[in-house]
């Protein structure tokens, strides 16, 4: 089975598929990402579904790339025969989802095979395939019907499409597959090279936005045009992940369905996205987050399905035998009716930051529509009622509700960004009230959340736990990153926190810390955090020196998972993982501005 890491991602902001790099499309949801999935041999075998076009010659070498800032990803076979190239890619604003290969050949003569086994229902429905009154194959199960089209002679054999040609240089050779309902009728051929030129066209307009003043430029604008991929274009929503179950331990049970929307991203995708110059993408992101949560606020989820759907009921899947072994699969999220404070916090800050941003001469939301203005005021109000419960936290534990650090500190950021975009308004708001509740949080948090002994804020009141979680209270300014507080705190997550060079999401001494049994990865955006805080305490050569260290784990076209493990030296989670390419752009753009206040420093 391929790592992690050998997959690359295309995409068509409605959906994504993974392709290994002996050009195996080993997952794809269709038609959304939220949709069952029709290839799913990342998480079992062949039988449950996969796509591959290779040599026949299995000795071939392989090597890859996207064809420039685009989401084209292209192959390339090297065998005592030959060379050729594969290209693949999903077509953007299709009228219905419509996925291309292309076969080029570049040198020499290639034998090739196609090998085509379609399973709806994440591998468990095998379909009904016939041929179409124009030579297409219709494969058809419940709901759905994808049409197969190629020039290359295919027969069925053993419930599976085989595909055998040759390809020389100069030569082209396309497979066309297309989602659509099975009542609907079978759908136009789509020309393979319009479609080319016009994703290529697609992508290179998008990525010509990204700000281009900055170090690392290749790895922020990979990780953009992936946040942008993994954007559900009608709704503006951002999925986590395109996959679920992947797991953050090889063989355990930490394997999680990532195909949604959380609240928590929504701050930091912001930041990214405004930051790098993507205003649309912002905005969009923000309308579907108020979109989501409008309604009694009490009800609001810490996460939603791309169109803002509430039901995300969590199930396993038991004939899916998981990524090398790691079960159970999971489709559908539990955590979704977890009861987590900070995303409140979240939600508030969004709504300020859009507010100062769209209008340069204000400092607040009040100008926005009134449902996001009442969106934003029932939230406070809300969070003034149950700040002070315990909840589930960042980590969306398994186990009993706490006090969480990281929880506290976003009520607090809640209050204080409402106190900083209404306090011009005096008499119209209550920001006195306001103001009051942010220094009771801040005074409580302070109390009860930081062990004097150790000299640092832990996971929660009363824990000796220490968590990477906590580093977020300098960067949404609850102290300044040269605080003895935070300074300590700083220390002893480096003392207790680091492994391997990276840093870990909280110590797990017991399954009593999570619910779960211990174990996983690093997680990587809390190593970025970590890039933020060194930045905040003037700590520029150690922020460079660990930011190129997690850039240089993305792997070879420029993709993170959720997190690594440095011992077995392999990525981990969900895959490519949102959160990690928000918090590489923003340390990027971070570390950016601290390298030139170093220099502006040294200079004077």
């Amino acid at each position: 089975m391929a790592r992690i890491e050998d997959y690359a991602l295309i995409g068509d902001c409605v959906s994504a598929a993974l392709v290994s790099r002996q050009g195996s499309i080993d997952w794809l949801c269709w038609p959304r990402f939220d949709s069952g999935a029709c290839f799913a041999a990342l998480l079992g075998t062949s039988d449950h579904g996969h796509w591959r076009i290779a040599p026949d010659d299995h000795a071939f070498e392989s090597s890859r790339a996207y064809q420039g800032p685009t989401m084209i990803l292209a192959t390339t076979y090297r065998t005592s025969a030959g060379a050729a190239e594969l290209i693949d890619f999903l077509v953007p604003g299709a009228p219905e989802p419509t996925l291309v290969r292309i076969v080029r050949g570049v040198e020499g003569e290639v034998a090739m095979t196609s090998e085509f086994i379609v399973r709806f229902d994440y591998g468990l429905t095998v379909p009904w395939v016939a041929r179409g009154p124009h030579h297409e194959l219709l494969a058809t199960a419940g709901p759905t019907k994808l049409v197969f089209r190629t020039h290359a002679h295919s027969v069925g054999r053993n419930m599976r499409t085989l595909s055998h040609f040759k390809i020389s240089a100069g030569e082209r050779m396309a497979f066309v597959l297309q989602c659509v309902p099975s009542v609907a009728e079978i759908p136009r051929a789509c020309d393979p090279e319009d479609a080319l030129e016009r994703t290529r066209k697609f992508w290179t307009h998008w990525a010509a936005t990204c700000r281009d003043d900055i170090p690392w430029f290749d790895a922020v604008q990979r990780s953009l045009l992936t946040l942008k991929a993994l954007t559900f274009a009608e709704t503006g929503g951002i999925v986590a992940a395109p996959t679920t179950s992947l797991p953050e331990q090889i063989g355990g049970v930490r394997n999680w369905d990532y195909r949604f929307c959380w609240l928590r991203d929504s701050s930091l995708t912001l930041q990214a996205l405004m930051t790098a110059g993507y205003w649309d993408e912002a905005m969009a992101w923000r309308d579907w987050l108020v979109r989501a949560v409008a309604g009694a606020p009490q009800q609001a989820q810490i996460m939603y399905g791309v169109s803002g759907e509430r039901f995300l009921d969590e199930r396993e899947l038991a004939w899916l035998p998981g990524y090398e072994g790691s079960k159970p699969v999971r489709i559908g999220n539990a955590a979704s009716n977890q009861f987590q404070l900070d995303v409140y916090g979240e939600v508030i800050d969004v709504l300020y930051r859009t507010g100062s941003h769209l209008d340069p001469h204000e400092t607040s939301f009040h100008r926005k529509t009134p449902p996001t203005l009442q969106v934003g005021l029932a939230a406070l109000e809300h969070v003034e009622a149950v700040w002070r419960e315990p909840d589930e936290g960042i980590w969306e534990v398994r186990g009993p509700p706490r006090h969480f650090v990281h929880s506290k500190l976003m009520a607090w950021v809640a209050f204080d960004r409402a106190v900083k975009g209404f306090a011009r308004f005096g008499d119209r708001f209550p920001v006195e009230r306001w103001r009051k509740l942010r220094d009771e949080i801040h005074a409580d948090i302070c109390a009860r959340g930081f062990d004097t002994k150790v000299g640092a804020f832990m996971q929660y009141y009363g824990a000796d736990i220490v968590d990477a979680s906590v580093l977020m209270a300098p960067i949404v300014g609850f102290l300044p990153a040269d605080d003895p507080r935070i300074v300590g705190t700083v220390r002893a997550m480096e003392k207790r926190l680091i492994k391997g060079g990276f840093v870990l999401r909280y110590e797990q001494p017991d399954s009593t810390t999570d619910g779960l049994p211990p174990g996983e990865g690093a997680f990587l955006a809390c190593s970025f955090w970590y890039v933020d805080v060194l930045v905040l305490q003037g700590r520029i050569e150690e922020a460079r020196a660990m930011f190129e260290r997690l850039i240089g784990l993305c792997n070879d076209v420029g993709l993170l998972a959720e997190e690594y493990d440095p011992a077995a030296k392999r990525m981990l989670g969900n895959f490519p993982q949102a959160f990690s390419h928000i918090a590489l752009v923003n340390s990027a753009y971070a570390l950016a501005e601290g390298l030139k206040g170093s220099s502006k420093a040294s200079v004077s």
